[in-house]
């Protein structure tokens, strides 16, 4: 069984998921993970938003070793290594996840990229883990 590492970020298992920010009714500010409180005008006037699909690589790296906790996924000789990047989504706001793409040769400043879910791990009972990451765009995917 597939389960989702944070299931309140997104809207997985949708066949198109999207990110699940939230948006301040007072200031307007949009964050990812949504919020109780806005932290720009730290309001309590906020609800729940589905963040755009699209956005664009404002700044990448590799990851070429495990995380610190809370990481959940794999290390050692099972550990890969992966993209990092700041993804601005639309207009809207500024997301930081992991990349498919981990190759420096191919990843650019300013490429698009489109939501997509991942496997992490298999955790204790079997269950695949999945999380959010970001795909270049293709013509495929467009």
């Amino acid at each position: 069984m597939a389960i989702a590492l944070a299931p309140e970020i997104s809207t997985w298992p949708d066949l198109d998921p999207q990110l699940i920010g939230s948006s301040c009714g007072s200031c307007q500010a949009v964050t990812f993970p949504p919020q109780p409180r806005c932290p720009q005008c730290s309001g309590d006037n906020v609800s729940d938003v589905l963040l755009p699909r699209r956005g664009t690589v404002v700044a990448w790296t590799t990851q070429g070793f495990p995380p610190g906790p809370p990481y959940a996924g794999p290390t050692g000789a099972d550990f890969t290594p992966f993209g990092v990047g700041l993804v601005q989504l639309g207009d809207v706001v500024r997301v930081e996840g992991r990349l498919t793409e981990s190759d420096p040769a191919k990843l650019t400043f300013g490429m698009e990229v489109d939501l997509t879910m991942v496997p992490l791990a298999i955790n204790e009972n079997g269950d695949e883990i999945i999380t959010f990451a970001f795909r270049p765009t293709t013509e495929a995917n467009r």
